[in-house]
């Protein structure tokens, strides 16, 4: 080294000890420094089996809060609430899943407007096509079927078939006559929106339905206006227009011993395989768009939280075998027309069973 040439001064850094020292097992802060990534970042954690259960969980629980978010906006917004003189009829009773109650379902034969039906009526009174009872809440869970063409004594109108209840008197006559005649109260009601029901089950991705062959020409059929079914023997998947008219079919050409009391077992069958597609895997993906359009299909005593409430109730209560009061006979009505009769002992055993089940 040349003399002209000073050494390089160097200096020594100490860190000042600490107060009681490295405790074993504890890294030093060259340690932690070696430890650190390049940039100074913050090192990912590795994913594992149970974070990634915690991200899918958390996925879960905001699909379904999405989806009762949009039920109760859909409630508040789109549905119509019965007359009041229809919830006049009905018996205090909660919409709770741990009190039994029984709930009358209406559909009726009247059509939405601009439709091709011939003869179908768009105004005015209309029949009940549909008459059923549901049970549910407290552990219960049944289903009983009124026939349309059932003769009964309707209040202020003499004996007639049942369905003529809801064109004399609508909602509210419905649910008086029925009560009458098998002596139970009910404390709840939905009126079937057919022009909207489609739309449901649409927004399900259709449901599977299993039974035999149908043929069926709803209103004269596709060459007549109306619609035309065609089911073959076994399971089928069916969309909207044709669970409706899977509902509405009388006469199976597939099967012209069928009659009113097919029908109304058809349409627990479909009721059933709604409530089993909202379950499924598919059903789940769709759970928004179900809870959308879930309440514009009906008119109900129940709103917002209420609705909800019962139909988390009609979720955990199980799938009925349908149930349907059979006639004893016929019988011709003041009219000419004719009607069926049944027995008082088969009305209270199927009441009986229906209210125990």
């Amino acid at each position: 080294m040349p003399e002209s040439q000073a050494p390089p001064d160097y200096r020594v850094y100490r860190t000042r000890p600490r107060l009681f020292g490295r405790r074993r097992g504890e890294e030093s802060i060259l340690d932690e420094l070696r430890s650190k990534p390049p940039g100074g970042g913050r090192t990912r954690r590795p994913i594992t089996f149970w974070r990634v259960v915690k991200w899918v969980a958390l996925a879960v629980l905001g699909w379904i809060a999405l989806s009762v978010v949009l039920f109760l906006i859909s409630a508040q917004v789109n549905q119509d609430q019965v007359s009041a003189d229809a919830q006049a009829q009905l018996a205090s009773g909660g919409v709770g899943i741990l009190k039994p109650q029984t709930t009358l379902v209406l559909g009726s034969d009247l059509r939405t407007k601009g439709t091709k039906e011939p003869g179908a009526s768009t105004s005015g009174p209309s029949r009940s096509d549909s008459i059923l009872l549901i049970r549910t809440g407290g552990g219960h869970s049944a289903r009983l079927s009124i026939p349309r063409d059932t003769v009964v004594d309707i209040p202020g109108h003499g004996r007639n078939k049942i369905n003529a209840a809801y064109a004399f008197g609508g909602a509210a006559l419905a649910l008086e006559t029925v009560k009458q005649y098998l002596g139970i109260p009910i404390n709840h009601l939905f009126e079937v929106n057919f022009g909207n029901f489609p739309d449901l089950i649409d927004a399900m991705g259709g449901i599977n339905y299993t039974g035999g062959c149908v043929i069926s020409l709803i209103s004269g059929g596709n060459r007549n206006g109306g619609f035309t079914l065609r089911l073959h023997k076994g399971t089928t998947h069916i969309d909207g227009q044709q669970a409706l008219a899977l509902a509405r079919t009388r006469h199976n050409l597939c099967n012209p011993a069928e009659n009113d009391l097919t029908r109304a077992r058809r349409q627990q069958q479909i009721l059933s395989a709604m409530k089993h597609r909202v379950f499924s895997p598919v059903g789940f993906l769709r759970l928004p768009l179900i809870s959308w359009n879930a309440p514009k299909a009906l008119k109900t005593d129940m709103r917002g939280p209420a609705l909800l409430s019962y139909a988390v109730g009609m979720a955990i209560s199980g799938s009925p075998p349908p149930r349907v009061l059979t006639p004893s006979g016929a019988v011709t009505l003041p009219d000419g027309g004719a009607g069926l009769v049944v027995s008082d002992a088969e009305k209270q055993r199927e009441v009986r069973r229906f209210l125990t089940r």
